[in-house]
This record gives C-alpha cells, structure tokens and sequence, in this order.
C-alpha cells in the first residue's frame, strides 16, 4: 500500500463485510486527530521532537523528497528495472481508507512501483509483466478488505470513536503471530503474508494483527483467501474486545440475540459473512 490521496488475489476473493466506502468531511474534532504522519516505511515525517539538521540540505542527502500532499516520495520510482520486457502502467489509485493525521486517503502504488518492489526485494519470480494489472487490482482488494474487517472491531468502540483511521503499517511475513502457530501446530497452513496495522483510535492507537491465508485447493474461488484480522493483545480493552467478539458471534451461530442487548448482533452477524465465504 502506498501513501495517501483522497482499495490480494481477486476482488471477488475476500470478504466484504458491511462497511462506509465514502469518506465524508472528518468528523472527528482536531483536538482528538492525532497529529502524527507517518510515510510508508513507518518513519514519523512531522516528529516536533525531532532536531532539524544544521544544513537545511543536508535532510536532502540520500533521502527521498515527500510530496506534503499525501507524503509520497515527489518522484516514485516508475521507471522500468534492469531486465523488464514490457511498460507497465504507472497510474495509481485512491483507497477508501483513510489516513491518519490528513484529511486525505492512503494511495495505492502503480503496476510500475509494485513490479520494482517484487524485483528489488528478490520477490515474485513467477511474476511476469503480463500478471502485473491483475496482481495489483488483487492487492488493493485484499488491502480494502482488511480495512473492513478491522472497521468491524472498530464499530465495538463506535461511541468513542466513529471514524478511525490507519495511522500506519508494517509487513511482517517471517513473524509467525501466536494464532497462526497454534494452526500451523495442528496441522493448518502458515500464512502466506501478516502485516501489523496502527489505527488511530480518536487520539489512541489501536494494533491490529492480520494473518493473510491462501489455499491452493480453493484456488479459483472466493474461499481461496483468508483474512484473519484481530486487535493485539497490547492492552486489556483489546482483550476484552477479542472476548466480546468471540460470544458475539458464537451467540450469532447458534441463533441467539445479544447476551448483553438482548438485541439480534449487528456487528456479529456482519463478523460472520466472511468467515461463511472462505
């Protein structure tokens, strides 16, 4: 995912969970908008705290300039990398999902970024010029479907705060989360990516954790991919949530109201329509 503007696998391929794809004016007070901004590698770009340098220039020096429009480097690399046989498109696409500390959305990278990120990182071999639309369009879904099965967590907190952000993220495909190994302990498949993603929770950051899941015996169909998305145990409220949601929705299963409303479960029954896709 790229830097803002104002959505891996198939579209079709995830979860759609119910949530708002329109990004109205902010209505979250400034006083409770946390003002950090963060670019793509995670790096704070507005730290107060921060020294500037002596030289002015020397903040230049081997550093990418970013555009303070949406903190993108002001030119990306899109040129074509050693050994490319096609050009590819360098058009690149707004996300519904805001960014934190802007009035703006979080942009994805072109076809172009993306192939240079797959041959830079050593990854993506059997990843040719001619995969690289489809490729992307699965990128961004899978991106824009994460951010609705974290909304519905939000929406435990929608009181507090009615419209989080993403503040940042960060990707961690080597870092096996708890719940990953238990399942590939009992015999299930790792996940082919996690990423870590900070929400700015109304002035409080927020981590979740998703798992991201591929199975080649369902390739082909919505039940191909798997998001498992869930807040880090970094605090008890985050505790508490993963509990509320987990009767939430077994009370939806066996079809029975809220324990605590009485009310049938909006926010389980919205839970339960991607796990009953994949």
């Amino acid at each position: 995912m790229g830097n803002s503007q104002s959505a891996t696998p198939s579209a079709n391929s995830v979860g759609n969970p119910s949530a708002p794809t329109e990004q109205a004016a902010c209505p979250v007070k400034p006083d409770y908008r946390n003002p950090a901004v963060y670019n793509v590698y995670g790096e704070r770009i507005n730290d107060p705290n921060k020294p500037a340098p002596k030289n002015p220039l020397a903040a230049l020096k081997g550093a990418e300039i970013l555009d303070p429009r949406n903190n993108m480097p002001l030119e990306p690399n899109q040129l074509p990398c050693p050994g490319q046989r096609k050009p590819l498109s360098i058009d690149r696409v707004a996300s519904n999902i805001p960014k934190g500390g802007t009035e703006s959305t979080w942009m994805f990278p072109s076809p172009q970024m993306v192939f240079n990120a797959l041959r830079r990182k050593g990854k993506g071999d059997d990843v040719t010029e001619d995969d690289m639309e489809s490729f992307v369009h699965a990128h961004n879904a899978m991106n824009e479907a994460t951010w609705r099965h974290v909304l519905l967590w939000e929406k435990l907190h929608a009181t507090e705060c009615g419209a989080p952000t993403l503040l940042r993220f960060q990707g961690k495909p080597h870092d096996l989360s708890p719940i990953a190994w238990i399942r590939s302990m009992l015999g299930g498949g790792e996940p082919f990516d996690r990423h870590d993603w900070v929400v700015d929770r109304c002035g409080r950051e927020v981590r979740y954790v998703i798992d991201f899941y591929f199975y080649d015996e369902k390739a082909g169909t919505p039940e191909a991919f798997e998001i498992v998305a869930r807040p880090a145990l970094d605090s008890l409220d985050s505790a508490l949530d993963r509990l509320k949601m987990n009767i939430y929705v077994k009370f939806a299963e066996w079809g029975l109201p809220c324990p605590i409303s009485g009310h049938p479960g909006t926010i389980a029954q919205t839970q339960q329509q991607p796990a009953q896709q994949q």
